[in-house]
């Protein structure tokens, strides 16, 4: 089969690139930290019945690009039938070029499926329609299946701390090589902005916890146990997404008043739930820090702009965009706050902002301590930044402000069992930018050396970051 796009060198524009790759890189297991898999569907080991259902399904990537296509919702969200999806979606795929969809299209197309001698357009279509979806009925493409073809060593979902983790026992019962772990989101136990919202969520933590709720006192017992469920479970990793990081002052009488507001069904004032998030925010650091978890703060989105079609169709619909809030003196005061307690637990920064590149980059080097080798993290591109400038950038500013060898590497954040082509993507971007310095004499020519450093950012160095009893 003849490579007409994703070659065996892609993106590798030198000979010392493609030896960093091939033999430092592109062997290395995958620990992917941070993902939105659905564990219900890696327990049942779920097969596809079509390439839409595993591809198309929940990518608000994808759907905007098909929006911005003119494609119909009907073809997107609405109720017309997978295939007809999947041939509208094949109908934009080539007007996406200079899109990093267009990159990850065709890589995830060569790899699982082995597709690399043709395009995805209008023509080719039916052809791979049907080549998938005899690929999908088979072992080697059930969700356990694609996880072992890209030698995945241990995943993290994203779990509300009300989550009863049923599906992360039942894969611990039946293992299959893979670790599947849970990380504690907790974001709707301080979305205070909506009352009515908080307390329907306060109900369901009543429930999981076992812990009748009339206080704050009560609330963060609640909060703690499931903490300590989840630790029992394996977790050892928190996620918060947050427009900016919440650093106000507050006293603890302020906030039990505001809970006590809460839960008589009063709405709170900005500058109240500012502080409650504030309060929390803090709490939750203490309990990362108490079990010696790593912390994730993704910040910047701003989300749910088009009102209209949040009412339709919910959050995660492709609605949301980078937002310009401030980040600095919060983050700034908030990781100081536990740094002066000597509670500030490992923690990884992701900015969607590129403006806040060297802000972030920065930032982690006020909180390095010396008790742990890359303590703070400067996090892999996000979102809207995960693409070949947007990952060299990154690189950039961390290699410039810190130390780039120390660096964690790469994750899906994805909800598509297809996405692992995204840690193939990185590595080959990685060894690309050291190959061509390399050659251009900015970095020693000792492929021993800067393969080990391309080996660490690639696996060794998120295994010995995070504490999975590996």
């Amino acid at each position: 089969m003849k490579d007409t796009f994703i070659k065996e060198n892609f993106l590798l524009s030198n000979k010392t690139a493609e030896i960093l790759y091939h033999d430092h890189a592109a062997k290395q297991p995958i620990i992917d930290y941070h993902c939105h898999l659905p564990p219900d569907e890696i327990a049942s080991n779920k097969k596809f019945e079509n390439i839409t259902q595993v591809w198309l399904n929940g990518d608000h990537y994808k759907w905007r690009a098909m929006r911005t296509n003119g494609v119909d919702e009907k073809y997107i969200t609405g109720d017309s039938t997978d295939k007809e999806k999947f041939m509208k979606w094949a109908e934009t795929v080539p007007y996406t070029i200079k899109n990093p969809l267009y990159h990850w299209t065709h890589m995830e197309l060569k790899r699982p499926f082995g597709i690399s001698d043709k395009l995805l357009n209008a023509d080719t279509a039916e052809e791979i329609w049907k080549k998938t979806g005899e690929l999908l009925a088979t072992d080697e493409f059930s969700t356990q299946g694609i996880i072992r073809q890209w030698n995945v060593e241990i995943i993290c979902t994203t779990d509300d701390p009300v989550d009863s983790l049923e599906y992360h026992k039942k894969i611990k019962e039946n293992p299959f090589g893979t670790k599947v772990l849970p990380a504690f989101r907790p974001d709707k136990a301080m979305a205070v902005e909506n009352t009515t919202e908080f307390l329907k969520y306060l109900a369901k933590l009543e429930e999981a916890s076992g812990v009748s709720v009339s206080s704050f006192d009560n609330f963060l017992e609640a909060i703690r146990k499931r903490h300590d469920y989840f630790h029992e479970n394996g977790c050892r990793l928190s996620d918060h997404g947050l427009e900016s990081a919440y650093a106000e002052d507050y006293t603890e009488s302020e906030i039990k008043s505001i809970f006590k507001k809460l839960l008589n069904k009063e709405n709170l004032d900005h500058t109240e739930i500012l502080k409650f998030k504030s309060a929390m925010m803090y709490e939750f650091g203490v309990m990362d820090w108490e079990k010696g978890w790593v912390q994730q703060l993704h910040l910047g989105a701003l989300r749910n702009n088009n009102t209209r079609m949040f009412r339709q169709l919910g959050p995660d619909t492709g609605w949301d965009s980078i937002g310009d809030f401030e980040m600095a003196r919060p983050l700034a005061k908030y990781l100081d706050k536990l740094d002066t307690e000597n509670k500030l637990t490992k923690t990884i920064l992701y900015n969607l902002n590129p403006a806040d590149n060297e802000l972030f980059a920065t930032m982690i080097g006020n909180f390095q301590d010396g008790t742990v080798p890359g303590k703070m993290q400067y996090g892999s591109a996000w979102w809207f930044l995960d693409q070949k400038s947007g990952m060299e950038r990154q690189i950039d500013a961390l290699s410039n402000m810190g130390l780039l060898s120390r660096f964690v590497g790469m994750l899906t954040d994805s909800r598509s069992f297809l996405s692992y082509s995204r840690h193939d993507y990185f590595r080959r971007l990685l060894c690309d930018i050291l190959g061509r310095e390399i050659e251009a004499g900015l970095i020693p020519n000792d492929l021993e050396l800067v393969g080990k450093m391309v080996e660490d950012i690639s696996y060794n160095n998120a295994k010995n970051y995070f504490d999975f009893g590996q």
